[in-house]
Parts: C-alpha cells; sequence; structure tokens
C-alpha cells in the first residue's frame, strides 16, 4: 500500500509541474500573440499614428488649430504672465528660384467708370501666388560630329570627338539614368511601373534594359563609392544596422534563404561629411561586418546588439561597442504591451539590458557616441520601403547595384544636395575621368565637394 500510494503522490507530482510548464507556455505564447496584434493593428507609442493621420489629415489640421485656441484661451483665464510667440498656422512661401508666368488681370474698359461717372485709375495690384505642374518631358539630344576634309590630299579628314558616355554604346544620357535611379531607389517606383509611364509618354524602355542600366551605372560609379568609404572610415564613430534581402539567384543557396543588405553611417551629431554606405552580403555572419571595417580609423561601433559586430569590437582593434538605448526601451515596452497590465516580469527585457549594460552607458563617458542608433534604422528605412515594392532581387549584382546607388543618393540627401542633380552630374562628370584615374581624383565628385558646381547648373 505505501508503494502505492508513492507511486501516486509521485504521478500526483509530475502531472502538477506538468500543468505548470503547460500555463508558462500558454502564458508566453498568450503574450506573443498579443504582441503580434498590437504590432499589426496596435497603435505605436513610439511613433503617430500614420496611417489613420492620411485618411484624416484635414481633420488633425482643425483640431490641432482648435486645441491650440484652446490652450490660449486657457492661459488668458488663469493670468498667465509668461509671454511666447505661437507658430501661426499657414501656407510656406513658394521658393523664389521657381520659374514663374504673370497673367495679369484687368477690367475691361467699360467697367474702369466710377458710379459717379467718373473714370477709375490704378492704385495698386492683389497678387497671389499658385503652383502649376508641368509634366514629364522628354527631349532628344542628337549629337553631330563635324568633319572636316583636306582640300590638297585624301587622307586629312578629320571628325569632331563625342563627349564620353555613362554607358559605352548606349542612347542612355546622363538625365535619363539619374531619372530611372531615383525613382527607383528615392521614390520606391518598381521598375515596371516606371516602364508603364514611359509607355503613357510614348517612349518604349523595358524593365529589362532599365535593370542593366542601372547594373552598369553602379559599376561605373565604384570609384566614388570606394572615396565615399575610404572617408567614412577615416570618422570617429560608425552606426551600423542590417536587413534582410531575398536574392533569387545567389550561388550556392536556396532561392528562399535570406541575404542581408548592411547599412554603416556617419555615428555621431553633426559629423562633418556625413556618409552612408549600403552594403549587399550574401548573409548575416559577423565576418562581413568585420571585413567592412578592417581599416575603420574611429574608436565607437554603435549597434542594436547583434553579437556577430563582437567580431569587431575585440581588444585588438580598439574599436569600443555602443549598445542602444532606444531598443532596450523598447523590449520592456514590448513586454508591457504583450501582458496587456497583467503582473510584468520581463525576464528578456532585464537580460538584455544587463548584458548591454557596458555599451547601453557609453556615452555618459563620452559624450560623442549617440543615446541610441536611432539614426541608422532611419537611414535603413528607404531600403525597406523599397523592398515591400519589389519584395526580391533577381541576381546578386542587382542587389549590388542597389546597393552602391542607395549610397550615393542617401549620401548626397545627407549632405542636402538633390539626389536627381546630384546623379546626374556624376554619371556626366565620371565618363570623363576614365575607370583608371587616380582614387584622389574622383574627390571632386564627393557631395560636399561638389555642391556650388551642381547649383551653378541648376
Amino acid at each position: 500500500m505505501k508503494s502505492t500510494a508513492a507511486s501516486t503522490d509521485k504521478t500526483i507530482a509530475q502531472l502538477q509541474s506538468r500543468i505548470v510548464d503547460l500555463e508558462t507556455k500558454v502564458r508566453f505564447y498568450e503574450e506573443q500573440f498579443n504582441l503580434l496584434q498590437h504590432k499589426r493593428f496596435g497603435r505605436s507609442s513610439e511613433k503617430p499614428d500614420t496611417q489613420a493621420e492620411l485618411f484624416n489629415e484635414a481633420e488633425s489640421i482643425i483640431a490641432e488649430e482648435e486645441r491650440a485656441h484652446q490652450d490660449d484661451t486657457e492661459a488668458d483665464s488663469a493670468q498667465i504672465t509668461i509671454t511666447y510667440t505661437r507658430k501661426k498656422p499657414g501656407r510656406k512661401p513658394l521658393p523664389k528660384d521657381l520659374p514663374g508666368e504673370q497673367i495679369r488681370y484687368e477690367l475691361p474698359k467699360s467697367e474702369q467708370v466710377c458710379g459717379c461717372g467718373h473714370a477709375l485709375h490704378e492704385i495698386g495690384e492683389d497678387t497671389s501666388e499658385q503652383p502649376d505642374i508641368i509634366p514629364a518631358q522628354i527631349k532628344v539630344i542628337e549629337h553631330i560630329r563635324v568633319k572636316y576634309a583636306c582640300r590638297q590630299c585624301d587622307n586629312g579628314i578629320k571628325t569632331a570627338p563625342e563627349p564620353a558616355q555613362p554607358i559605352e554604346k548606349s542612347i542612355a544620357s546622363p538625365g535619363l539614368l539619374a531619372h530611372i535611379a531615383v525613382a527607383r531607389y528615392t521614390d520606391a517606383l518598381p521598375l515596371y511601373r516606371q516602364e508603364a509611364i514611359f509607355k503613357r509618354l510614348n517612349i518604349d524602355i523595358n524593365r529589362t534594359s532599365m535593370a542593366n542600366r542601372m547594373i552598369k551605372t553602379a559599376q561605373l560609379s565604384q570609384p566614388l563609392l570606394q572615396r565615399l568609404i575610404h572617408y567614412q572610415l577615416q570618422q570617429s564613430i560608425i552606426q551600423a544596422d542590417e536587413t534582410p534581402v531575398q536574392v533569387l539567384n545567389e550561388p550556392g543557396t536556396k532561392a528562399q534563404s535570406q541575404s542581408y543588405m548592411w547599412l554603416y553611417q556617419s555615428g555621431s551629431s553633426g559629423a562633418s561629411p556625413p556618409v552612408i554606405i549600403y552594403d549587399y552580403q550574401p548573409g548575416r555572419s559577423g565576418l562581413f561586418a568585420k571585413n567592412y571595417l578592417q581599416d575603420f580609423k574611429g574608436q565607437y561601433l554603435q549597434t542594436d546588439g547583434y553579437s556577430g559586430y563582437a567580431q569587431v569590437c575585440t581588444p585588438q582593434s580598439g574599436i569600443v561597442s555602443v549598445g542602444c538605448r532606444a531598443h532596450a526601451r523598447r523590449k520592456f515596452d514590448e513586454v508591457i504591451k504583450a501582458l496587456k497590465g497583467k503582473n510584468v516580469k520581463p525576464g528578456k527585457a532585464i537580460h538584455y539590458a544587463l548584458n548591454q549594460w557596458t555599451q547601453l552607458t557609453c556615452y555618459i563617458e563620452d559624450s560623442h557616441p549617440e543615446i541610441d542608433n536611432n539614426a541608422a534604422e532611419r537611414r535603413i528605412k528607404p531600403f525597406v520601403i523599397g523592398r515591400k515594392n519589389w519584395l526580391f532581387s533577381q541576381t546578386p549584382n542587382g542587389a549590388m547595384a542597389s546597393a552602391t546607388l542607395y549610397s550615393l543618393i542617401e549620401t548626397a540627401k545627407a549632405n542636402k544636395l538633390e539626389p536627381f542633380a546630384y546623379i546626374r552630374y556624376i554619371l556626366t562628370e565620371l565618363p570623363r575621368l576614365g575607370r583608371h584615374a587616380e582614387p584622389e581624383a574622383f574627390d571632386a565628385l564627393l557631395p560636399w565637394l561638389c555642391a556650388e558646381k551642381i547649383q551653378a547648373l541648376q
């Protein structure tokens, strides 16, 4: 009997332990479900509900003005003596450098008479501005090479040379290539949509041709890209992030496997010059970051805590790992949302914070690193937005071309250059330099060194 009772007690204990395990799993999956539901349908506390604002823009502006008026009324009734100038809502003036057209409206002669019978005379003008849109226009540049001959012999024929072109034996001009690149990598407009837009303009440019031209444009830009990387690696702080990208025809991997787009950017406020580099790699191994940063001359590498960067921040390299407080905070925020007000025991969030504590407190000891890695996250978003539209890259060459063109465009934007003007300018100048020019010769095309020339051309 004793053995039977002992066996029963043991079975009960095992079942109770099993129940506890199952209850723990149920709570875990419940938390994950709540978190996924919030991410999909809920509003994030870290950013406004942009989707709601998209369809409620006018109402939001009116509500904002009413709140401002209410604030003023409450302040007056409370006799608050602090004074300040509130920014009044209103339209911003149109840029003065836009081309303009004047349309003058005058009364007919028959109406330029006062009710008393005397003639009216001009006393002034009321002027208002109205922006107008001129649809995209395509022009044909006809290159005419004049031939010269000698009247005394048959061997003296000469022909004026044609300017070097971005793509040899191609009709694509710098302006056309810049337009395609900016539409895809700034406006996230896939090539098949651009093909349809060109057809509406009675121009036949198929997506395959555009894809090949983007690859050749990126190849032409490689010397300039290497100079950008050179200057970035001289800076004291670099921020890094990475995001998946699917490449269908990656040699040695399945089509469903994930490659990665790595991002490296100047990592301190007001860094001069700001440089943003996208680097395509077939995986997420920390070895890729180590190879890219092998010539990094700075002191700090700031990331979101991904362990792969440990291959970069070693005692031998002297590079200090800096964490991201926004990521640490986000993990606690996710736990609170997942539990929906229940008793909070955020083990994983605390574990992350404790493991990253040294990296999370670096900015206290030195004011140069940022408190978070949000700037790198913002810089990688243009690629993420584009990826939602075209979902995958066909080949590694295409992914690498995208990385190059994203790098050039985002660096131009960071240096306050209009991306189309910059890409068109460098695609005009790069063929003149040629591929075999000294590396320093390409410095004249760096965004922070050619801004005045670009502005003069506009």
